[in-house]
């Protein structure tokens, strides 16, 4: 069957490649709801037309996530998965259409993750035409993955939704150089918010408390609690503060991202953090920590995920897509979510390129159908998948 399905992505690459041009160019960003919502609906009529059974979990703040049934024997079934919420805003479309130049596909998303996307779409259609039925294939696409599932409950559904299954595939960016992410690091971000007392710079310096002077040193503190051996890292990404430059600031605030390893040093890293902002240098300001959230936890690298890993680089090799190269990611993707249901998973299975979340960002076209054909071979050969 496999040359059966192999033919039919090469029979289809015109049309994969205009589904591709089609969700790029549509406006997704995670704060554009109306915009999500029309791609998942897209997405769920694609996945009906090739014959799955679909339903769609409605969030209010937040995009909606779609899930695709195909039926299938009572094996324990395969998982392809990814997010179609992008990191632009509204306009950068109109901006930067798809577009295809020297053998790279450009434009907002195409690598993060809507290529991924769609070789997930075309693998399982390509299965369910060639008539594979062994095993049942689950499709689940959320909505606000870039954000980390703040406002909806995805993360609890796509738990749910995984057990029991035997492998998960998530279509998320993958790399040139054709490493496979085995795992990632857990993300947490948190406010820090610092109340001074205002005073004219000029005429009373003195009765001042200036909230930027007591964040700047606070600034190098969070900045040190980086511990590079533990992998646990903190970023102060963004400072707001003052109003004009003749006054003493009585307002500083600054926000933090937070990554990990280990999910169990959570509590411990909250309390580092408010050791570090208990201590005042400057007399007559106050701290408070703001919005302390723990967003997508980290993918685990279980033994599961090492079996499917080898399983994944043996099918690799023998179909002649390469030799893939095990790493792990310092960013957070739902991935992490499957393999708490229990069910080994391989992160970065979609589309090659680099610079994600920029202008620059790209995909090498010709990856789109290799990955999908990849995708089809590993469920085709589940049944020599050992995971023990």
């Amino acid at each position: 069957m496999k040359e059966k399905v192999f033919s039919f992505i090469d029979d289809n690459k015109k049309e994969i490649l205009s589904l591709w041009e089609e969700l790029v160019n549509m406006e997704s960003g995670s704060q554009d709801i109306e915009g999500v919502d029309a791609v998942i609906n897209r997405v769920r009529e694609e996945l009906e037309k090739n014959g799955a059974q679909t339903h769609v979990y409605e969030y209010e703040k937040a995009g909606n996530m779609v899930v695709g049934n195909y039926a299938g024997g009572d094996k324990p079934g395969a998982i392809l998965m990814g997010h179609l919420d992008t990191v632009f805003p509204k306009g950068e479309v109109a901006k930067r259409p798809f577009k295809i130049e020297d053998g790279k596909a450009y434009g907002p998303g195409v690598l993060d993750m809507k290529g991924g996307v769609v070789a997930a779409l075309f693998a399982a259609k390509a299965l369910h035409a060639c008539g594979y039925n062994d095993r049942p294939i689950k499709v689940m696409f959320a909505g606000d993955e870039e954000i980390g599932h703040v406002h909806s409950d995805a993360a609890e559904k796509i738990k749910q939704e995984a057990k029991g299954y035997g492998a998960t595939f998530n279509c998320e960016t993958a790399f040139v150089d054709n490493s496979i992410v085995v795992g990632r690091k857990g993300t947490a971000t948190f406010k820090v918010v610092v109340h001074g007392v205002a005073a004219h710079a000029g005429n009373n310096p003195k009765g001042g408390r200036s909230a930027i002077l007591e964040m700047a040193h606070k600034v190098i503190d969070i900045q040190k609690l980086t511990n590079w051996e533990e992998q646990t890292t903190f970023n102060v990404g963004v400072i707001k503060g003052g109003v004009v430059f003749n006054a003493v600031p009585d307002y500083c605030e600054v926000q933090v991202d937070v990554r990990y390893v280990d999910p169990n040093l959570v509590p411990e890293i909250k309390e580092r953090i408010e050791k570090v902002l208990a201590k005042t240098y400057v007399e007559g300001t106050t701290t408070e920590l703001v919005d302390f959230r723990v967003g997508i936890q980290a993918m685990q690298t279980t033994k599961g995920v090492e079996n499917l890993f080898a399983y994944m680089a043996k099918v690799s090799e023998e179909n002649g897509f390469g030799k893939p190269v095990p790493v792990k990611s310092g960013g957070g993707s739902d991935a992490a979510y499957t393999v708490i249901a229990g069910v080994p998973t391989l992160c970065s299975m979609g589309v090659k390129g680099a610079n994600n979340h920029s202008k620059t960002e790209y995909a090498v076209v010709d990856s789109i159908f290799e990955r999908a054909k990849l995708l089809t071979a590993l469920i085709l050969r589940m049944d020599e998948f050992q995971n023990n």
